[in-house]
C-alpha cells in the first residue's frame, strides 16, 4: 500500500472516530450513548483550544494537554494533522476532489496555484489570539497601578516573546519587528498610566468561530445528528441551527470552486501549524536531477503549496499527492530542504499584522460598548447549571455544541444576539424549545464542557444537599407570573399546570385561592330540586362548568351555601349528591354561578428557575410564567434585588 492509500485510510478513520464521538455523546447506559467515551479527544487535540484558553484564562486545563503531542508532532513532521486527523480537512478533501474528478489536468494545475489571498488565516489568526490576549494586554498596561498578578505578567512577556519571533517570522526583519513591538508596548504602557486598562482591553475567546474542530462538532451535533434524529421521529430542535448550517455548507460547498477552500483562506488551525512547521527538519521537496516540468505535482495538491517550483512550506499540508503522481520519483518527504527552494515566509506584512491584531484586541471592548457585562446585562439569557459568571465564561467557552447535544431534554440551545455578539452560538436555556425544563438530576453539560465553561458539578451540590446544604441548590434564575398573561390572573381560568409542575419540595409555586361570578352568571332558576337546578339565560355547553372549578349559590346565601358543579348542560345544573341543597333554590330567586381561581405566585427563596413550569404552560407563544436570570448563583450581582445582592 502506497503513502498516499495510507493517508486516505488515516483520514477516514479519524473522519468516522469522530462521528462516532458525536453519536455517543448522548445520555444513556447503552453501548452506542455516552459511558466514558473520549467525546473530547479531537478538541483536546486542537493546539488552538489549547493556546486560546491558555491566554484568555492564564490556565491550561489537563486535558488539553493533549495538545502538546500534537504541537510536538507539527514541529518534527509538519502539518499532519490538516492531511492525515483532521475531520473537517478530510470533508473538504473529499468534496474538492469530487468536484474537479473530470477536469483536465491544466484545469487542476490552475485550481491549484497558491494564492495571495491565503495569507488571510494568518491575519485571522492574529485577530482571534490578540482578542484572546487583551487580558494579557490589560495585565501588562496595569503596571503603573501595581496590580499584576505575577502569573499574568509571566504570560503577557512570554507572549510579547512569541509576537516578536513571529513578526519576525512574517517579516524578515529582527529589527522591525523589535521596534514594532516596543512602539506598541510603549503606546500601550502609556494609555495604562492614563486610565484603567480594563476600558481599553479584555479578552475573550473567539476561535471556536472559526477552529475547524469546533465548527465540525458544532455542525455535526446541531445539524447533521439532528436531521438524522428528527428523520428518526424525534423532536430535537436547535434555534441557531439554520446560521450554523449556513457557516457549514458554504464552507464545503466552496470546495466546488476551489478544492480546500476553507483550509487554504480561513482555516486560523491551519495558519497556527503554518508557523510552527518554519522549524520543522521534515518536509516535502524535490530531489538533485532534472526534472521534465510536467507539472503533475501540481495536479492534487491539496495545500496549493506549489511543489513543483520553490514549496511553500506553512502551506503544505502532508497529503503528499505529490510523491505518488511524479513519475521521475523527483518529488520526496524527508529531512532537508528542498532542492528548487523553498518560501518561508507566508506573506504576512508587518502593517498587516499590526492591523489584525490591533482589530482583535479592539473587538472585545467595542462588542461590549452596550454594558451587556455590567448594568445592561440580558436578564433573558440564562445559562446552564455550573456555567461561570457571564466575563469569565466568554473566556471559556469554544461555542462547540457539546453540551446541547448531550442534553437529554433538548433545552440547552445555541444563542443568536440575546448574549451580544461575542456571545453568539454559546449555550443558553430556551424553556420552550425543549421536552422539558433542567432537569433537578442531570449534571451532563458540565461533565462533558472541554474547557469548563460550565463547571462539572455533583449532584449534591446542584441540589444543595450534604455537605452543599448551606449554600442551598444551585439557581439558575427566578420565574415571574405575567399576570397579563396567566389564565387565573387575567381571564379567569382555571389553571394550576405550572404549580402542579413544579420540581422542587417544597414547591416554589404556591396558590392563592379566589372567587369570582363569571360573566353573565348570576341568573334567576327557573325550578330546583335538592341536587339540581335549572336556570333562565344563554345556554352553556354541555360539560363547560363540570371541571372540579365552577361551583352554585343562591344569589343572598353565605358562602358555605356553595356547592361544586357535577354536571351540565344547556340550562341545567346538577350537584353532586352528598352536597345536596337542605333547602333548593325557590323558582324565581336568583342564583350564581362562581369560579374558583387558583392563582400561582413564585417564593423567589425557593424558585432555582429551572424552567419546568415555564415550558408546561399551556399559553402558547410567549408563556404566561417565564424565568429569568435574576438571583442565578454565578453572578451574585444579578441578584433579585440590591438588597439581596
Amino acid at each position: 500500500m502506497n503513502i498516499v492509500n495510507v493517508r486516505r485510510v488515516t483520514q477516514v478513520f479519524f473522519f468516522l472516530l469522530f462521528l462516532w464521538f458525536c453519536v455517543v455523546s448522548t445520555v444513556g447506559e447503552r453501548w452506542h450513548q455516552l459511558r466514558g467515551w473520549p467525546i473530547n479527544w479531537f478538541l483536546q487535540l486542537d493546539p488552538l483550544v489549547a493556546l486560546g484558553t491558555l491566554l484568555t484564562t492564564n490556565k491550561i486545563y489537563a486535558g488539553l494537554i493533549w495538545a502538546l503531542l500534537t504541537i510536538a508532532l507539527t514541529i518534527l513532521l509538519g502539518r499532519f494533522f490538516c492531511g492525515w486527523v483532521c475531520p473537517f480537512g478530510a470533508l473538504h478533501q473529499f468534496v474538492g476532489w469530487a468536484g474537479r474528478r473530470r477536469r483536465k489536468h491544466a484545469e487542476r494545475v490552475a485550481l491549484n496555484q497558491y494564492r495571495g489571498a491565503q495569507v488571510l488565516k494568518y491575519y485571522l489568526l492574529a485577530a482571534l489570539l490578540s482578542a484572546a490576549a487583551g487580558g494579557l494586554l490589560a495585565e501588562l498596561a496595569r503596571l503603573p497601578h501595581h496590580r499584576t498578578a505575577p502569573t499574568g505578567m509571566v504570560l503577557a512577556v512570554g507572549f510579547a516573546i512569541f509576537a516578536v519571533l513571529a513578526i519576525r517570522k512574517w517579516t524578515g526583519n529582527w529589527k522591525r519587528a523589535i521596534g514594532g513591538l516596543v512602539v506598541l508596548v510603549a503606546v500601550w504602557f502609556g494609555l495604562g498610566l492614563l486610565s484603567l486598562p480594563e476600558k481599553f482591553a479584555a479578552s475573550a475567546l473567539q476561535t471556536g468561530l472559526l477552529d475547524p474542530i469546533p465548527i465540525m462538532h458544532r455542525s455535526v451535533n446541531l445539524v447533521l445528528l439532528s436531521a438524522v434524529d428528527a428523520a428518526g421521529g424525534s423532536n430535537r430542535i436547535y434555534v441557531a441551527g439554520g446560521s450554523i448550517a449556513l457557516v457549514f455548507f458554504a464552507a464545503v460547498v466552496l470546495n466546488l470552486w476551489i478544492p480546500r477552500f476553507y483550509c487554504r483562506f480561513v482555516c486560523p488551525l491551519g495558519a497556527l501549524f503554518g508557523v510552527l512547521v518554519r522549524w520543522t527538519p521534515w518536509r516535502v521537496g524535490k530531489r538533485q536531477g532534472d526534472c521534465n516540468q510536467c507539472e503533475l505535482c501540481e495536479n492534487n495538491c491539496e495545500g496549493a503549496c506549489d511543489p513543483f517550483g520553490k514549496i511553500r512550506t506553512s502551506e503544505c499540508l502532508l497529503c503528499l499527492n505529490c510523491l505518488k503522481a511524479c513519475r521521475q520519483a523527483q518529488m520526496t518527504y524527508g529531512p532537508g530542504r528542498s532542492a528548487a527552494g523553498e518560501v518561508e515566509s507566508p506573506g504576512v506584512t508587518r502593517r498587516g499584522f499590526f492591523v489584525a491584531a490591533f482589530a482583535g484586541v479592539a473587538s472585545v471592548p467595542a462588542a461590549r460598548l452596550a454594558g451587556n457585562l455590567d448594568q445592561n446585562w440580558n436578564s433573558g439569557v440564562v445559562r446552564p447549571p455550573g456555567a461561570l459568571s457571564e466575563e469569565i465564561f466568554l473566556d471559556r467557552c469554544l461555542k462547540c455544541g457539546q453540551c446541547m447535544r448531550v442534553c437529554p431534554t433538548n433545552v440547552i440551545q445555541p444563542a443568536v444576539l440575546e448574549a451580544g455578539l461575542e456571545g453568539l452560538w454559546t449555550p443558553v436555556l430556551n424553556f420552550r424549545a425543549g421536552t422539558s425544563g433542567c432537569q433537578l438530576n442531570c449534571i451532563a453539560c458540565g461533565n462533558v464542557c472541554p474547557t469548563a465553561a460550565i463547571r462539572p458539578l455533583a449532584l449534591d451540590e446542584k441540589l444543595g444537599r450534604g455537605e452543599f446544604a448551606s449554600a442551598g441548590p444551585i439557581r439558575l434564575g427566578t420565574a415571574f407570573v405575567d399576570r397579563g398573561r396567566c389564565l387565573p390572573w387575567a381571564m379567569d381560568a382555571p389553571c394550576i399546570v405550572c404549580q402542579e409542575n413544579c420540581p422542587v419540595s417544597p414547591k416554589a409555586i404556591f396558590l392563592r385561592e379566589e372567587f369570582q361570578i363569571i360573566r353573565d352568571g348570576t341568573r334567576k332558576v327557573r325550578s330546583s330540586s335538592s341536587t339540581s337546578v335549572t336556570l333562565d339565560g344563554a345556554p352553556w355547553r354541555t360539560g363547560k362548568l363540570a371541571t372540579g372549578d365552577y361551583f352554585i349559590r343562591p344569589e343572598s346565601a353565605p358562602e358555605q351555601e356553595r356547592r361544586l358543579i357535577a354536571e351540565n348542560s344547556a340550562d341545567s345544573i346538577r350537584i353532586a349528591s352528598s352536597a345536596s341543597w337542605t333547602e333548593s333554590p325557590a323558582a324565581g330567586a336568583r342564583a350564581v354561578l362562581e369560579v374558583r381561581l387558583q392563582k400561582p405566585v413564585i417564593d423567589p427563596d425557593l424558585c432555582i428557575g429551572c424552567g419546568v413550569c415555564q415550558h408546561e404552560c399551556p399559553v402558547s407563544g410567549l408563556r404566561a410564567i417565564r424565568v429569568t436570570a435574576e438571583n442565578e448563583s454565578r453572578t451574585r450581582r444579578h441578584s433579585l434585588t440590591p438588597r439581596a445582592g
